[in-house]
């Protein structure tokens, strides 16, 4: 939730597709454009005043722009939502790629961020659970392709807002409780093989130890 910049992070990404819609079903396709860019950049200045996290706006920032300029660009209002469908495809193929080359990248990413190493791939349980997790999120942006896509070839711009947004962090939101369960389930794991494997000695347990061997050691007949 902070990573999205909290609930107010969820509307606000909501607001330049809801004004961009609205504006082009009333004012036509080149309000719709410059209306859905300054909202975005009314946004990133109300949150420069608030004090919030500004990772969220500036990337809702950037990705507003592009999805306007290809609305420009390709003279119609469908194209508003072009690049949010290939990128569901893109990313689809990074997460199941990841699968298939053993680094799951629900793992990766959740490890690198805590700092936690790559202890989890040798435990074949915990890469299992990020396995899941991974594919977990590459079903999601599937089915964002294939729905927004489908709108999309149907000139479907209403309901391509509607899935956009109904299909934005609410689902990802589900798609990070089976990440979150995976995490869970991984770190119990590592703590419990951590806590069986005995402690390393000290050099003085290693010459205490060595010393005793060879005063036990039998004499050699002469």
């Amino acid at each position: 939730m902070e990573q999205m910049g909290g609930v107010s992070g969820l509307f606000y990404s909501s607001v330049p597709v809801i004004v961009f819609v609205l504006l082009n079903a009333f004012f036509g396709l080149t309000v719709a454009i410059w209306g859905s860019i300054g909202s975005a950049v009314a946004i990133t200045v109300l949150r420069v005043v608030r004090k919030e996290p500004l990772q969220p706006a500036i990337s809702g920032f950037f990705g507003v722009a592009i999805a306007a300029f290809i609305a420009f660009r390709t003279g119609s209002a469908k194209g508003f939502f072009l690049f949010g469908i290939w990128a569901s495809l893109a990313y689809c193929a990074v997460f199941v790629i990841s699968v298939v080359v053993r680094w799951p990248l629900a793992g990766v990413v959740w490890n690198a961020l805590n700092g936690n190493g790559t202890a989890w791939r040798k435990d074949k349980p915990s890469r299992y659970g990020y396995d899941v997790a991974t594919l977990a999120m590459a079903v999601i942006f599937a089915a964002r392709f294939v729905v927004q896509r489908w709108l999309y070839d149907g000139d479907q711009t209403g309901w391509l807002a509607f899935a956009k947004i109904a299909m934005g962090y609410p689902l990802y939101a589900i798609g990070l409780l089976v990440v979150v369960w995976a995490v869970r389930r991984s770190d119990k794991r590592l703590k419990a093989l951590a806590e069986e494997e005995p402690e390393p000695e000290t050099d003085a347990q290693v010459e205490a130890r060595l010393r005793q061997k060879y005063a036990q050691a039998p004499t050699p007949e002469t």
